[in-house]
């Protein structure tokens, strides 16, 4: 590596030393203050021109938002119209009374694994967080879950939304890399359900299990009523639907939630079985975009849950507009980090990983792994991992035979998955949503998708040694 390189690696640790400190510090920084004062240092440490800074800067804010942003306002909105009907808290008590204490992780991480194919990491785990809230709120009003049941819950939902994300084909992430390293798609796909199943067992119930009891986790109880409603106080314990509730039926509740996820769901389809010139797949590709189907699901709740409730068009109005309200923090966080990302990307530290990186001499999963791990951290996306490892091992592909290129599909896939830490968004989504410490959603947000990531690997390296 040339002294560029290294300069670059060393100016990446400390911006991550530097913004640690800055939140963690006395001084208390808004994680987004500190966001954008680091993003400023490390573009003028690495040489970035000053005029193109501001740029950077607005590009990554702008950008993020525009993907994640309008998004989660859409799924705060949605979530408040099924929490407001009671059509959350009804889902909630039809969970609780068919399942018990143990086995709630595991229709939790099922409800995730159906949700988290057609949709990325963020967008499905703001889809189930009215869930994930009314369901601990329960259990933790009956004491029935030792330790936070926030974390018992969030835990399965984070390890098979992220599984998902990185490891499995027909998600975008791994759909660039079998098309890239030219992959059997049923292979790839086989290969990645036998490793995601034993991945989201091990980094959801059993890790969320042991991890649970550990912290002590309480998400802004504001924040937890916009989504979930608000509770009962008559002392039974339960959080009790809302008079306009009384007239929405289980079924309307669940189509809402749907509606999205099945719209994302047939724009993958649409794009695998269909002609590009087709036009039923130019309107799915429409109806299918994350912020079309949310909409959609959103227009829906509003006419099936909204007006068929009690509630006056300006009180559901006024109940939106507060909704919108609990996620503006989080908001302003995302697009920090998007800012952080875009000048990683703008001051060439991705390619300085990259570059260290491509010269190791190792076995080729271990290599695309550790590519992709490495070039996720430093840029804080999975697809940018997926899509650069994707690229620089192409060439030692296509030897391989249609096996081993699914399976080096996944280990790309899983790397991506790993060190999601505080450029990445989605671990400042799981961290203002339930209202951790940046020490709790390390240990609980960064730890999952690390379990994650090195299971994926293990397993396709276990499958490459057996097969």
């Amino acid at each position: 590596m040339t002294g560029h390189t290294w300069t670059l690696l060393i100016i990446l640790a400390a911006a991550i030393a530097v913004l640690i400190l800055l939140i963690n510090s006395r001084l208390r920084f808004h994680p987004f203050v500190a966001l954008m004062t680091v993003s400023i240092g490390v573009a003028l440490a690495a040489g970035q021109p000053v005029e193109k800074i501001p740029e950077s800067l607005e590009s990554g804010a702008g950008g993020i938002l525009g993907n994640v942003g309008v998004t989660l306002a859409f799924g705060a909105m949605l979530g408040r119209l099924l929490s407001g009907s009671g059509a959350t808290d009804r889902i909630a008590r039809l969970i609780v009374d068919r399942s018990g204490e143990r086995s709630l992780p595991w229709y939790m991480a099922g409800a995730a694994f159906i949700i988290g194919i057609p949709m990325f990491f963020e967008i499905g785990l703001i889809v189930l967080l009215p869930l994930i809230f009314s369901v601990a709120r329960r259990l933790q009003d009956t004491h029935q879950v030792k330790g936070s049941p926030y974390v018992f819950l969030a835990t399965p939902a984070i390890a098979a939304l992220s599984t998902l994300h990185g490891m499995v084909a027909p998600h975008p992430g791994p759909l660039v890399a079998v098309e890239g390293l030219h992959a059997n798609l049923g292979i790839t796909i086989v290969v990645g359900l036998i490793c995601a199943i034993p991945t989201i067992i091990i980094a959801g119930p059993v890790y969320g299990r042991w991890i649970a009891p550990r912290l002590d986790v309480h998400p802004d109880p504001e924040l937890v009523a916009k989504f979930a409603g608000p509770g009962r106080t008559d002392g039974t314990g339960a959080t009790g639907s809302p008079v306009p509730g009384n007239k929405v039926r289980t079924g309307w509740a669940l189509t809402a939630v749907l509606v999205p996820v099945v719209l994302m769901l047939l724009r993958t389809l649409a794009e695998l079985v269909c002609d590009e010139s087709s036009p039923v797949r130019h309107v799915l590709t429409f109806t299918g975009e994350p912020v079309i189907a949310m909409l959609a699901g959103f227009v829906f709740a509003l006419f099936a849950l909204g007006y068929r409730s009690d509630m006056t068009p300006d009180a559901i109005r006024s109940s939106l507009t507060d909704s919108l309200k609990a996620v503006a923090g989080i908001l302003l966080i995302i697009a920090g980090g998007g800012a952080f990302n875009q000048v990683l990307e703008d001051s060439g530290i991705g390619k300085a990983v990259e570059s260290a990186a491509s010269g190791m001499h190792m076995n080729v999963l271990v290599l695309g792994w550790l590519l992709a791990l490495l070039l996720s951290f430093s840029t804080g996306s999975a697809t940018v991992g997926i899509v650069a490892a994707t690229g620089i091992l192409a060439p030692l592909a296509a030897s391989g035979s249609s096996l081993h290129t699914a399976l080096l599909v996944v280990a790309i896939g899983a790397g991506s998955i790993g060190l999601n830490y505080v450029n990445h968004a989605g671990f400042w989504l799981v961290k203002e949503s339930f209202g951790m410490t940046l020490g709790q959603a390390t240990k609980s947000h960064t730890a999952i998708q690390t379990i994650v990531s090195v299971c994926g690997l293990l397993m396709a390296l276990l499958i490459s040694v057996v097969a």
